[in-house]
């Protein structure tokens, strides 16, 4: 039986696709659960336009995360945190305090889950900071941590 995905379905497809499965299949799981739709006419043309919806989509996310690498490739970012004699801080910095800081000297708005460190910073110093805006694209910011 041919139906169209109306959601994700892991091993099967996306939103969109127009996919062959077995009869029991469709009847007593996928269309029940909301999952697809039972495809006619009209809905391969629907399934159509959801598909290049996504596939537009998926392109401006790509293109923005690419702008977004771009204006901060190379950059580098100072924070001042408050740190003992050994240069151990007194707290840490973490991908919130990372967010602002790059808010502050560049201007650029980024979500702190696109900021990847295994860890917070506890010591002064360079430190380097991966940040990945879309799954295909990671660039790296210098963030030097100065005591204040």
């Amino acid at each position: 039986m041919k139906v169209i995905l109306t959601k994700p379905v892991e091993s099967l497809g996306e939103k969109g696709d127009v996919v062959e499965v077995a009869d029991g299949y469709a009847r007593n799981y996928l269309v029940p659960k909301k999952f697809a739709v039972k495809a006619s006419a009209g809905s391969l043309k629907q399934a159509e336009s959801m598909r290049v919806a996504r596939i537009e989509s998926a392109r401006k996310s790509l293109e923005d995360a690419q702008t977004l690498a771009d204006s901060l490739a190379g950059t580098r970012v100072v924070v001042a945190a408050r740190a003992g004699d050994a240069g151990n801080l007194f707290g840490s910095i973490g991908a919130t305090d990372i967010a602002e800081a790059i808010v502050k000297f560049t201007g650029v708005e980024i979500d702190k889950k696109i900021i990847q460190i295994d860890e917070p910073i506890k010591e002064i110093g360079l430190h380097e900071i991966a940040i990945r805006p879309h799954t295909d694209i990671e660039v790296h910011v210098t963030l030097d941590v100065i005591p204040a």
